[in-house]
Parts: structure tokens; sequence; C-alpha cells
């Protein structure tokens, strides 16, 4: 699963960086940072909890 975390992590990298280059594209750079930030919570211990409990999988 981490690979697809890392997938995800360099993909919003991407897009803020082609959404700052592109003439300040707010939506761009919007989206990279939910990705980012996407990203970084699944990579965090416990993550998968929160997750179960908010989708009532558990």
């Amino acid at each position: 699963m981490g690979f697809w975390y890392f997938l995800i992590l360099f993909a919003g990298i991407f897009l803020v960086v082609k959404g700052l280059s592109r003439n300040k594209e707010i939506s761009l750079v919007f989206i990279g940072f939910l990705c980012i930030a996407f990203s970084i919570f699944m990579f965090t211990p416990g993550s998968d909890e929160i997750i179960s409990e908010l989708f009532n999988l558990g």
C-alpha cells in the first residue's frame, strides 16, 4: 500500500509545481495540496483505524 501513497504524494507535488509554474493556477495547487495531505495522513500510524471508522467498515 505504501507504493500507492508515494504515488499520490509525487502526483501532488507534480500538481503543485505545475500549478505554480503556469500563472499560479490555484485549482491545480489546491488539488496538489489535498493529494499531499492525504498521502501524509495515510502514512501516519493508526490511519487505517480512522478510515475504517469513517466508512463504518469495522
